[in-house]
């Protein structure tokens, strides 16, 4: 049956291939050392000293010291080039998925699973098929041909050599038992951690500000305690029979049954001396290529459960797309009998129509759960709708280009994410060939370049080094880069959260000055600062209840009326 790491690793299977067979030459021609030992000792107990016959033997076993260590390093090249080629085309693939499946996929939980599959997975591949792929070979063969050599000089040689190992195949066998499920448990396990982490370090600032650090931290640590109660349920019953396993393959114990068994067999002359050194030599390599082979079947198993995680993560279902694309013609937003549910049986969105023109500043207001950020992200086709049609420029969004789309339409979300490097590059993330007097330009409008100035290097400065931002101000940066890109569709999922009154202010004069020739679709929770807007739409249980401008709006004391009266409270309070 074919496996996930089958698939994976069938387009470098023939430099893994001459790589195994160059190990397994290696590993016989590291056997001529040990006859040539043996032969050795046989000139010597002879009583007379053949200097030719002994320099023979040394040169034997250089030469084979030489070709052994020729066709190990040959192999481990090939392998780690079929290693390098892997690694590359996976990271590839994944980061070409990644690139094409719904912005909507992205979560919390998903960061961790993208973190283990493109870090630890592709880690435990580079193990297995760089490194234990030749040491494997190299420990059956080695073992296998020794005890060939063992058996043509005498048959009970071999069988003296494998003595312990039925104890220790025993042993092995009931520790095995269930390992493929018990690893699979402890992956899943190891996967929820990694989320938990993510989540924790993302919420970190927040949850320390509110003093709730013991609280936030609970799901990482109930990961870990499941984790740890698995891995000891796991490992606790194994420890006596490892200790046998151990005890049946250490080095004392297998000399004691060779010398000690070897030695009667000795007293009846079924075997020689020389026959026996024989013996001890091969006896003494069985453990370590046990202990190999042993740890690259558990790496075998690792890199199976890594390369069902990866193929998976390359499995998942991308955006369609259009046989033909279409440019968008003009700016304006339309919604037309919008359904959207991510389960299609309960839908979120019911008959949306919209209109937003183009140059026009759309608010999107409602209670928690009430769709606002649902629909918004709809104009970027973070997900598809199940029914109707989303429209920019006239255009249906399915059928426009991905990267023109993100060209076309900007938006920014409600936690800025910022990127491991200057703010410059931050900055540029919006547009690569934007010049210092563009950033600055762009910095301005977003309020925060007085901020970048202060900072020890300015623009010059690194995030998470000699640049930390605050939430509000680390908003403010994620929209100068998106002003940056001068995108002629804005959607600002309450993109003034994390910001003081003040700055909030600063940044809604400088969007009133931007929507010019552009169409802006704003989500805010601050009913003040969308009043002047060109249009608000209330959304109640995923529906359009009201649509019109604020004073419009107050005079038919509805929907949004309700609204605008409780905010005023919450103020005055």
């Amino acid at each position: 049956m074919t496996t996930a790491l089958d698939t994976l690793q069938r387009p470098v299977n023939h430099l893994i291939r001459l790589g195994v067979a160059l190990a397994a030459i290696g590993a016989l021609v590291n056997l001529v050392p040990f006859i040539a030992l043996t032969e050795l000792a046989r000139l010597l107990l002879a009583g007379t000293v053949d200097r030719q016959a002994l320099w023979l033997c040394a040169g034997w076993v250089v030469i084979a010291l030489c070709l052994g260590w020729m066709a190990c390093g040959a192999a481990l090249w090939l392998t780690h080039l079929a290693d390098h080629r892997l690694q590359a085309s996976l990271r590839e693939a994944m980061v070409g998925k990644l690139a094409r499946v719904p912005l909507g996929w992205y979560s919390e939980s998903n960061s961790g699973a993208v973190r283990k599959g493109v870090q630890d997975d592709l880690e435990d591949l580079h193990h297995l098929i760089a490194h234990h792929a030749v040491e494997r070979t190299a420990a059956i063969v080695t073992p296998l041909a020794g005890l060939v050599w063992l058996a043509s000089l005498n048959w009970r040689l071999a069988l003296l050599a494998v003595l312990t190992l039925p104890l220790y195949g025993l042993a092995y066998t009931l520790m095995m038992r269930g390992f493929a499920s018990k690893m699979q448990l402890l992956d899943q396990s190891m996967t929820r951690i990694s989320a938990a982490i993510v989540e924790f370090v993302h919420g970190i600032a927040v949850v320390k500000a509110f003093g709730r650090v013991g609280q936030a931290h609970r799901s990482y640590q109930q990961a870990v305690n499941q984790f740890g109660r698995q891995y000891a349920g796991w490992v606790r019953p194994l420890l006596r029979l490892e200790a046998i396993s151990s005890m049946a393959l250490s080095v004392p114990v297998i000399l004691l049954v060779s010398l000690g068994v070897g030695s009667l067999w000795l007293s009846r002359g079924w075997i020689t001396p020389l026959e026996l050194f024989a013996e001890t030599l091969v006896a003494v390599v069985i453990p370590q290529s046990l202990l190999v082979i042993n740890q690259s079947l558990t790496a075998q198993r690792t890199a199976q459960a890594a390369a069902g995680r990866i193929e998976a993560l390359l499995s998942i279902e991308e955006l369609p797309a259009a046989p033909r694309y279409s440019q968008p013609v003009e700016h304006a937003v339309t919604f037309e009998q919008v359904e959207f549910g991510y389960d299609a049986a309960q839908p979120i969105l019911k008959g949306i129509d919209l209109h937003c023109k183009a140059g026009t500043i759309t608010a999107l207001v409602g209670s928690s759960g009430a769709g606002k950020s649902t629909l918004a992200k709809l104009v970027p086709r973070f997900h598809d709708v199940n029914a109707g049609r989303v429209l920019v420029g006239g255009v249906d969004v399915r059928q426009i280009d991905p990267d023109q789309l993100y060209r076309h339409v900007g938006f920014v979300l409600q936690d800025a994410q910022l990127v491991h490097g200057s703010v410059a590059d931050n900055l540029r993330l919006g547009c690569p060939t934007a010049c210092d007097e563009q950033l600055q330009a762009a910095a301005r409008a977003a309020q925060i370049h007085q901020r970048i100035l202060a900072l020890p290097r300015g623009y010059q400065s690194v995030i998470g080094d000699d640049a930390i931002f605050s939430g509000g101000e680390a908003q403010r940066l994620s929209i100068a880069r998106t002003l940056l890109a001068d995108t002629p569709v804005l959607i600002l999922d309450e993109a003034t959260s994390h910001a003081d009154p003040q700055s909030e202010a600063l940044i809604q004069d400088a969007l009133s000055a931007l929507a010019r020739g552009r169409t802006v679709l704003v989500i805010a929770h601050r009913l003040a600062s969308i009043r002047d807007v060109d249009q608000i739409v209330v959304l109640d249980q995923g529906r359009i209840v009201e649509c019109g401008r604020h004073h419009q709006l107050l005079q038919a004391d509805g929907a949004y009326a309700r609204l605008w009266h409780a905010s005023a409270v919450e103020v005055s309070q």
